[in-house]
């Protein structure tokens, strides 16, 4: 029976020891992962006030005059964008660029690829290569 206790007891103060070694590395874990986090966050707070130093600077400079944007023609009243961009085609013999048509028509990127797109779907207008368009 006395053995039995003695064994019972070195086995709970084993036990207590792995426990006590166990809680140890896992605190020495933690540890370096809160100096590890501290680190990044000083990292970061450094970049936030670069930044805020950076767009106070940018505040304190005059501001820039406005350009004034390019003067488009003048469009007929009730004409319409597929209208406009038909005509600015139907003129040429060898097909018109992208970029002619924008400067006859004073449209921009968007609206102007609109338009070829419907006039091609209505057969109005054909490709002959990239970006160059051609009355059917």
């Amino acid at each position: 029976m006395k053995k039995v206790k003695n064994q019972l007891k070195t086995a709970q103060k084993k036990l207590v020891t792995l426990s006590q070694q166990q809680l140890k590395r896992q605190l020495a874990t933690a540890s370096k992962s809160l100096v590890n986090l501290s680190k990044q966050l000083e990292k970061i707070s450094m970049h936030v006030d670069k930044m805020q130093a950076a767009e106070a600077t940018a505040k304190k400079k005059p501001a820039a005059r406005k350009k004034t944007g390019v003067k488009k023609p003048a469009v007929a009243k009730g004409a319409t964008v597929l209208g406009t961009v038909f005509n600015a085609i139907k003129r040429s013999k060898k097909g018109v660029a992208i970029e002619k048509i924008k400067e006859k028509t004073g449209f921009e990127g968007r609206q102007l690829s609109n338009a070829l797109y419907k006039l091609t779907k209505q057969g109005k207008i054909k490709t002959v290569s990239r970006g160059v368009y051609l009355k059917k």
